[in-house]
């Protein structure tokens, strides 16, 4: 899997909405201005070079819908940015979050509440 682009991320953020869906069908989701059809016909075929989307062929008109879940690409660009920007450390990350995002107690609550959940945030009673 590779990182998309941002046009044609904004194009599969469609397609996931969408689940399937023709050429017309994603520029009718775009924001004005909606650029021309061969613009987002072409962005679509690059996708599917890229292994994001697939098609079922109607004669000469295709639909699309993605190859790819979001979850799956959420999961894949999350990792690429916490190694990319944090040195591949989850703990940076949330040093980060918690420094530079100024997170109020019910936040920071939320983030131990799920981490006691997954077992990572030992306190000195559980030794």
């Amino acid at each position: 899997m590779e990182m998309l682009t941002k046009t044609e991320e904004k194009v599969m953020q469609i397609l996931w909405e969408l689940k399937r869906g023709f050429v017309k069908d994603v520029i009718d989701k775009m924001e004005e201005p909606q650029p021309p059809y061969n613009t987002v016909s072409s962005l679509i075929r690059i996708l599917e070079k890229k292994g994001f989307v697939d098609h079922k062929a109607y004669g000469k008109t295709h639909e699309y819908f993605p190859a790819i879940s979001k979850l799956a690409y959420r999961s894949f660009t999350f990792k690429n940015f916490v190694t990319n920007y944090f040195e591949g450390s989850p703990e940076n990350v949330i040093s980060y979050m918690v420094r530079e995002e100024n997170l109020g107690q019910q936040e920071i609550d939320k983030m131990k509440e799920l981490l006691n959940q997954k077992g990572l945030n030992k306190t000195e009673s559980d030794e």
